[in-house]
């Protein structure tokens, strides 16, 4: 794998780590791909007791990846669709990932970004962390990724940041439920630590078996809702509000409904 790491200690806690730090960890095609490939790989071996989601460099996940993006605009509706099953794919993979799924969140968390940190059970993030759900400034909605990012935060807390892209720091997060607790940086490693801690003395079988169940008794994420977000993602990236949004970014120019 070039774009993600898995490490792996004694006592069975893995780190899935995002390895684009020069890409500030954005979601690419490969990235996607490989990240569905290792949550595979973790849920079947028996070893892994628990997860750690992390990544290298200054920033978590920026979200999608740049070149990623021109390439969908480019795209027809159907490589689109497609494009956007491997993405839908990759979130449920991690979101049914039978161990616990930690997030250690540092730097920026933007798009696809704070999708990947509400497929986790708990995150942990930086104090100094921001965050945005920024897709409405390229004209685009944050469709993949809904049902979790709804699930984690209620629909009420997401209304406060689901469709105004405005950035907000790890506090809001907090009170967002998006983060379970904000820490300085130097203290993140010992907060992920307690929160890994306590599942090493729990039975493997009983901690799977319970996060399948409040999974059912949460909002349902099945395949229908997941279809209908793959065809609102389409559809906005068809619309001439997400050509006008991309050209005005790639442009480094304001977007014509900009004051």
């Amino acid at each position: 794998m070039e774009t993600i790491r898995i490490e792996v200690d004694r006592r069975g806690v893995a780190g899935l780590v995002l390895a684009r730090a020069e890409k500030h960890n954005a979601l690419s095609a490969q990235m996607i791909a490989e990240l569905t490939e290792a949550a595979g790989r973790l849920a079947r071996d028996p070893a892994v007791r628990v997860v750690v989601l992390r990544a290298d460099g200054d920033s978590f996940c920026a979200g999608g990846d740049l070149g990623w993006m021109q390439e969908q605009m480019r795209a027809d509706g159907a490589t689109r669709a497609r494009e956007a099953t491997k993405l839908a794919a990759m979130l449920g993979a991690l979101n049914t990932l039978p161990k616990p799924l930690i997030g250690r969140v540092q730097g920026n968390a933007f798009g696809g970004g704070i999708g990947m940190m509400s497929v986790c059970d708990v995150a942990v993030g930086s104090d100094s962390a921001r965050f945005g759900l920024t897709e409405a400034r390229l004209g685009l909605i944050p469709a993949t990724i809904g049902p979790y990012v709804v699930a984690r935060m209620g629909e009420a807390m997401a209304r406060r940041v689901f469709m105004s892209a405005r950035l907000f720091g790890a506090d809001e997060a907090v009170r967002l439920g998006l983060l379970a607790q904000a820490v300085p940086a130097a203290d993140l490693d010992a907060a992920i630590e307690a929160e890994v801690a306590p599942y090493l003395a729990c039975a493997p079988g009983a901690v799977a078996e319970a996060k399948r169940l409040v999974r059912r008794l949460g909002p349902p994420i099945d395949e229908a809702v997941i279809a209908e977000t793959i065809a609102a993602l389409v559809e906005r990236w068809e619309s001439p509000e997400a050509a006008e949004g991309i050209a005005a970014f790639f442009g480094k120019r304001k977007p014509n409904w900009s004051g």
